[in-house]
Formats: structure tokens, C-alpha cells, sequence
């Protein structure tokens, strides 16, 4: 495959082909279709740009490691990536458990913002917070359905669960959600 080729028609697949054959050009342009999806992930799950870069970087090299064995008509290169992405936060999040006693550091929003935005950013920001308080599985499937706007079967894929430990997973997370935010609009007005 030559690289006036590669356009907006070539299928994942046919370029996955081509990379596994160690074209550089169709892995280019598989990286620049599918870079974002990785490193969304793993900003969500792991609130640090340098970790979430770190992240997308290794997905994306793994995927290039794996695109000789790639098999065409599975669930495609979103899919994988964003299997692959989670289980690497899920890894670093574990490794912090054992690393640190501290608390992820809150971020500052930086931007001077109209007073409307303010309060939008405010409730995003608790809402972060909350969900970077969830157990690292409720999290992700907080993050999977939420903010990648996965199915339910999608996401229970990604996670090895099937639909029902999937969707009563997710049912815990949103509790724990309600509980939290409940918790602290009550704080808000004492």
C-alpha cells in the first residue's frame, strides 16, 4: 500500500493488514484515527496528563507489537484500544495503592471563566472528584459508559464481566455517585 492510498476510505482492518507488515504510513494513520480514544481513558481514570500520554503511547505501541497476529473481523481497533487502555490504568491505579499513602492532588482550573462556566466547571470538578473516589472497576465502568459512551456489552467486554456483573457494577457505582454528591450538596449548605 502506498501512502496516497491511505485515505479516509481505507478500512482499520486493510491498514492493520498493511502495518502488520510493517507499514509505517498505515500504522500513521491508524494512530491518527484512534490516539484520542486511549488517552481520554486514561486522563479520566487517572486525573494526569503525563500518566494519561504515558498511557496512549503504550496502547498505541502494543497495538503496533501486535499488528502482525491482528485478526481481522473482531471487535476492531477502538475496541481494542480502549481494552487495552482501562487494563493499563487498572494496572497503574493498582501500583499506586502500593506505592502511596497519599491523596491524588486536586487539579486548579487555571482559565478565567464567566460566571456561568464557573458553575459548570465547579459541578464537573465534584463530579470528578466523586468518581475518583470509586472503587478502580466502578470507575471504570463510570468512564467506559459516561464518558466514552460504550454499551453496556461493550464495556462489559472490556472489563471481562458479563452484561449482569457488568450492569450491577455500574448500578453500584451510580449509587455510590448519588451518595457522595448527596453528601456533599448537604455539606454545601451547612
Amino acid at each position: 500500500m502506498t501512502v496516497p492510498q491511505l485515505d479516509s476510505v481505507v478500512s482499520d482492518n486493510a491498514l492493520m493488514e498493511q502495518a502488520g507488515l510493517r507499514d509505517a504510513a498505515a500504522f500513521r494513520l491508524i494512530v491518527e484515527r484512534h490516539q484520542q480514544r486511549p488517552y481520554r481513558i486514561a486522563w479520566r481514570m487517572l486525573g494526569d496528563q503525563t500518566e494519561a500520554e504515558d498511557v496512549a503511547q503504550d496502547a498505541l505501541l502494543r497495538l503496533w507489537s501486535n499488528a502482525p497476529s491482528w485478526q481481522a473481523g473482531g471487535s476492531g481497533v477502538a475496541a481494542w484500544l480502549t481494552r487495552v487502555a482501562t487494563n493499563l490504568c487498572l494496572d497503574r491505579l493498582r501500583r499506586r495503592r502500593f506505592t502511596s499513602d497519599e491523596d491524588v492532588p486536586e487539579r486548579a482550573d487555571e482559565a478565567l471563566l464567566a460566571d456561568a462556566q464557573i458553575m459548570v466547571a465547579e459541578r464537573q470538578a465534584t463530579a470528578a472528584a466523586a468518581i475518583a473516589t470509586l472503587p478502580d472497576r466502578q470507575r471504570a465502568a463510570i468512564i467506559l459508559t459516561y464518558y466514552e459512551e460504550q454499551s453496556n456489552q461493550v464495556a462489559a467486554d472490556v472489563l471481562n464481566l458479563n452484561i449482569k456483573a457488568f450492569e450491577s457494577l455500574l448500578q453500584r457505582a451510580r449509587t455510590a455517585l448519588r451518595s457522595m454528591l448527596a453528601n456533599l450538596k448537604e455539606d454545601a449548605h451547612d
